[in-house]
């Protein structure tokens, strides 16, 4: 694998890796939101959604378009939203893995 892929990768993986962006991304993924819907939803202010979006935006992971003063952000590519659904799965399956292992330990007591 060319290295300026891996970099490619490790850019992507360094923008997701911030529980808001993820969160971000997790509201766009149901449809495109305007940013005052995205701080209303995240419940933080204004310019802290700001820097997340600017991160974002940087990586063309979320685009935006303004309609008259307000901008609306949307997911750039479709396949993010796929990423972080399989990164729930994975999560859900680590999750039950722990889970029966404590079972597990629990029984042979």
């Amino acid at each position: 694998m060319p290295d300026s892929l891996r970099q490619f990768k490790a850019d992507i993986f360094q923008a997701l890796a911030h529980p808001t962006r993820i969160a971000i991304l997790e509201f766009l993924s149901e449809g495109e939101l305007s940013a005052g819907a995205l701080i209303e939803k995240l419940g933080m202010e204004q310019a802290n959604v700001s820097q997340h979006l600017a991160v974002l935006r940087a990586k063309q992971i979320v685009v935006n378009r303004k309609a008259g003063n307000q901008v609306f952000y949307s997911i750039r590519d479709p396949t993010i939203g796929k990423v972080l659904a399989l990164m729930r799965k994975y999560f859900h399956a680590q999750l039950k893995e722990t889970i029966g292992m404590l079972d597990e330990m629990e029984h042979t007591r």
